[in-house]
């Protein structure tokens, strides 16, 4: 296989993102990377976040993981990587994706797995948790084949019940004063703007995370951008070109005493 070059895009945290909006024209494609998966966040994001919250050696959850984009990067910048998906095919994509050669050997492990349900994970044992849900069922990853897949699930509020779980796993198994990122959607129904992400926002701050960053990511390339924009004048509505990716600290917690500040 004809492996990409590595450095495409910096792998030093000086050249990272320093504003709360991230634009990426070009997707990264550089090492494994490919956009074949439909709905896979770009490999610039990951690399971000996995420079600016860990150090080598650290250990880096994606729980939904689809065809393995974290992992990828957590294999070039040798982190440790622990890469779950419900969906078998994912898995089978993702081991695939990180047979390249490197110049790092971290320990990555891939596994099927729901991410509501963490138990092989011990507790406080995660550095990072960097992870791209589906967005309700905009994109079906598994067809409807699986019925524990989330992303078959229609109903906005029974979804964010189950982020809810997901976000209590996280927040379970993430180290004291350590970092969780997701990256989340709106959507529209019946011609209203749902505000999805700052309803998942919201479960995430109930089971005790800290909002450190909102940070707006614009969309760029979406297959279906040229039927909407013809859509969008015939009914009058404005296409959602923007992400939200929230960047939550789990905070130490000293008996008798607030919260350590954040920084």
């Amino acid at each position: 296989m004809n492996h990409k070059s590595l450095s495409a895009y910096p792998a030093s945290s000086s050249d990272l993102e320093c504003t709360t909006v991230w634009s990426f024209p070009s997707r990264g494609d550089w090492a494994t990377h490919n956009a074949a998966y439909r709905g896979n966040w770009a490999p610039q994001i990951a690399r971000n976040l996995i420079l600016r919250y860990t150090k080598e050696g650290d250990t880096v959850l994606d729980q939904m993981m689809g065809a393995g984009t974290t992992m990828v990067e957590c294999k070039i910048l040798n982190r440790k990587g622990l890469g779950m998906d419900i969906n078998p095919e994912a898995v089978r994509l993702a081991k695939a994706h990180l047979d390249f050669p490197s110049e790092h050997s971290p320990t990555i492990s891939i596994f099927c797995g729901d991410a509501r349900n963490l138990s092989e994970i011990p507790d406080n044992s995660v550095d990072l948790v960097a992870t791209h849900p589906p967005y309700v069922d905009i994109v079906r990853y598994s067809d409807g084949k699986i019925d524990a897949d989330m992303s078959n699930i229609h109903n906005v509020e029974k979804f964010c019940d189950e982020m809810e779980q997901v976000a209590r796993e996280s927040y379970r198994v993430l180290k004291p004063n350590q970092f969780c990122a997701i990256l989340m959607g709106d959507t529209r129904r019946e011609g209203l703007y749902i505000p999805l992400a700052y309803r998942v926002l919201d479960r995430f701050l109930k089971v005790g995370f800290a909002l450190k960053e909102d940070v707006v990511k614009v969309q760029h390339n979406c297959k279906m951008t040229g039927y909407w924009r013809s859509q969008s004048r015939r009914f009058n509505f404005l296409l959602i070109m923007h992400e939200h990716l929230f960047i939550f600290r789990k905070l130490a917690q000293t008996p008798g005493r607030r919260n350590q500040p954040l920084v």
